[in-house]
């Protein structure tokens, strides 16, 4: 059996995503969901000397549009304003040469659907931080079922036995139906850890870069300080 986690493919994840990753055997990456404006699926944070500001990725999209076919909108030059504004912005932070090249390359590629960049910028921190777990689409699995009960179908294809949810889980989440079907449910309830910023004073929930630019191959150790999963009772 096997501990699980499902989470959509954002832009730039923040911690508490891969934190969810490191505490699981298998991560899915929910493509297959309806795409969400103004969430994070193509947007999120860095920090700056003025303190915080948006990335986003301009999108085309439809009424009930899925993620995984998501269109990225190329008619402004969005990839090289990305491109500037982290250069521009950790460019100063200790480790940002160790790293920017490989990622300035992802940002000089062309890319159709927005999932696309998602799992290229995924992929490249995943290593950086020496993140193993094995991954799955939930498209692959051809899983129709709803709420609960798709998490519950989820878990069984794959073979788990637990399944951490966010914290929000427990607003929506049938414990009843997981007890029902053998499923242990543990919550993340991430506590954002503090590190050295290249701008005072600390901003939380920055896009995972900020912690990677500055602190290096320590920042899996970071990561891991903000975890804190329960189990429900």
């Amino acid at each position: 059996m096997a501990i699980i986690s499902i989470h959509q493919p954002v832009y730039l994840p923040w911690l508490g995503f891969f934190e969810k990753i490191i505490s699981s055997e298998k991560f899915v990456l929910l493509d297959d969901v309806q795409y969400e404006k103004n969430g994070f699926q193509n947007r999120n944070k860095i920090r700056t000397s003025d303190g915080d500001m948006w990335l986003t990725i301009p999108v085309k999209t439809k009424s009930k549009t899925l993620l995984k076919n998501v269109e990225i909108d190329d008619s402004t030059n969005w990839m090289k304003k990305h491109s500037k504004s982290i250069l521009l912005n950790y460019s100063q932070s200790k480790f940002f040469d160790n790293y920017w090249p490989e990622l300035k390359k992802i940002y000089e590629k062309k890319y159709e659907c927005l999932v696309e960049i998602n799992m290229e910028i995924i992929k490249f921190l995943l290593k950086r931080f020496e993140i193993k777990t094995e991954m799955v689409f939930s498209s692959e699995l051809k899983i129709v079922e709803k709420g609960s009960d798709r998490i519950i179908k989820i878990c069984k294809v794959l073979g788990a036995d637990t399944y951490i949810s966010g914290i929000a889980g427990k607003q929506y989440l049938s414990k009843e139906d997981f007890i029902k079907n053998k499923i242990n449910i543990k919550f993340q309830n991430f506590k954002h850890p503090t590190y050295q910023q290249v701008f005072d004073p600390f901003y939380s929930n920055m896009a995972a870069i900020d912690l990677l630019f500055n602190e290096g191959s320590n920042a899996v150790k970071i990561i891991k300080k903000g975890g804190n999963e329960e189990y429900d009772q």
